[in-house]
Order: structure tokens, then C-alpha cells, then sequence
């Protein structure tokens, strides 16, 4: 009896090792007491190397034709086809040549800005222009540990961090969601900072809002490098061991 009961001692004690603390596992705790802001204005900014999609149309189709990259083969051209033919890379110098009006600073403003600046430099040409514009390339990537790790291409102009995580099938259970961290590109320089998912204050985060290209990095925990060190056969004896006494226990009493 008492070489069961030590059993009993060390199958509790590794259950107890095992267990995952509640406060590391949820995402923003006690957000109800926190004052959270409302940042549905966000715009992303324009890059170096971001694709934009730029089409200007005009109740005259003729007046507009000049500056529309392909337009000389609409009739034959599919929607998709049009697109790729009307996008500009945002260079180096975060600039684009567009017809008619040449080199144009784009990069460090917001769709909106870029949109204003054309129906001006082109309401010289033509009569009220609209502008539709787009960033092609607009995608991030999410490593680590989550469910479906890669990079992914997002339709619409902006992503939060949790819509993110939600793409890449969210946190595994060994994630560390108090310590992600977040990589990001601009003009060239890379800048990191670590986003603590269980703190409601990240709704107020200026890296709330993720922009184009950026990474999302979840840590493992202790749990899981300590599991890796280990080894999945290890682990597995492990639990067959832990049902086991289990059994005996049940069995005996």
C-alpha cells in the first residue's frame, strides 16, 4: 500500500507540473474593467516595395484612357488581367511613375492622401476623375506556435493582431500569449516589439493594427522546449506510465 500511495505522490506531481496556469492561457484578462479606445480609423501607409492597384475613370472614357497603364487592350483583357497591368511597385525611393504625371512620392501616406493628391494633379488633365486604388501585396505572416503557421495575403486594407492569429488557427496551448512578438519593416528599417495578449491595453496599442509585411512570432513556453529537449517518445512512455498508475490505483482501492 504505501508503494502505491508513493505512485500516487509522483503521478499527481507531474499532473500538477503539467497543468497550464489560467492567467497564461486567456486573452485580455479582466477586460471589462479596462478602458479600451476606439481606433476603427486606422489607415495602413504606403511602403517601399508595397503593389498598388490604381485605376482613374472618367465620364469621359477617352480622357481617362492616358492614365491607366494597358488600357489600350481593355476589350481583350480579363478583369484579373487589367489589375496586374495597372499596378506600380513602390520604389526604393518610395516613389512610382505613373502616366502622364511622372514620379510620385507615395510612400509615409495613407491610401486616402495618395488619392487626393491624383484627383488634383489630374483634374489639370481631366474633367472629376475618380481614383480607385488598392494595396495588392497587403499581407503578413504569422510563425510559431499556432495551429497553421505561414503568410497570408489579406483582401481588405487592415488586420488586427487576434484576426491574425485567428487566420494562422490561433495560439496553440504552448504559445506564450504574454510575450509575442511582432517584427516590422519601414523604409528599410526593421523595429521589433513584444505584444502581451492577456493584457486587455493592447486593444489601445498603436501595434494593434498590423500593416503590410509585418511578422507575428509566438514563443514556446518552458513547457514545450522542455518537451522538445525530452522527445515525443519520451512523452508518450510518460503518459502510458501515468495511465497506468492510474488503473493500479483504482484498482487497488
Amino acid at each position: 500500500m504505501k508503494k502505491i500511495s508513493f505512485l500516487y505522490f509522483i503521478l499527481s506531481a507531474f499532473l500538477f507540473t503539467s497543468c497550464v496556469s489560467k492567467k497564461k492561457v486567456i486573452y485580455f484578462q479582466e477586460i471589462d474593467t479596462a478602458s479600451t479606445e476606439n481606433k476603427s480609423n486606422y489607415e495602413p501607409v504606403i511602403k517601399t516595395d508595397d503593389v498598388l492597384y490604381i485605376n482613374v475613370t472618367t465620364l469621359d472614357p477617352k480622357a481617362s484612357q492616358p492614365f491607366n497603364i494597358g488600357n489600350s487592350e481593355a476589350g481583350t483583357a480579363t478583369n484579373a488581367m487589367q489589375m496586374e497591368r495597372s499596378t506600380y511597385l513602390v520604389d526604393n525611393a518610395g516613389t512610382i511613375q505613373f502616366p502622364v504625371l511622372g514620379n510620385l512620392k507615395v510612400s509615409g501616406l495613407n491610401k486616402n492622401q495618395v488619392k487626393e493628391m491624383l484627383y488634383t494633379k489630374i483634374s489639370e488633365y481631366a474633367k472629376d476623375p475618380v481614383i480607385n486604388l488598392r494595396i495588392v501585396n497587403y499581407k503578413v505572416s504569422v510563425l510559431g506556435e499556432v495551429a497553421d503557421p505561414g503568410s497570408y495575403t489579406i483582401s481588405s486594407d487592415r488586420i488586427t493582431i487576434p484576426e491574425a492569429l485567428a487566420l494562422a488557427g490561433d495560439m496553440t496551448l504552448f504559445g506564450r500569449r504574454e510575450n509575442v512578438l511582432l517584427i516590422r519593416e519601414t523604409e528599410g528599417v526593421k523595429t521589433t516589439v513584444r505584444i502581451n495578449m492577456t493584457d486587455p491595453n493592447v486593444l489601445n496599442s498603436p501595434y494593434y493594427y498590423l500593416t503590410q509585411n509585418d511578422v507575428l512570432y509566438v514563443e514556446p513556453n518552458k513547457r514545450k522546449i522542455d518537451s522538445t529537449a525530452i522527445g515525443p517518445n519520451i512523452l508518450a512512455a510518460i503518459s502510458v506510465l501515468g495511465f497506468a498508475l492510474t488503473t493500479i490505483i483504482l484498482l487497488t482501492q
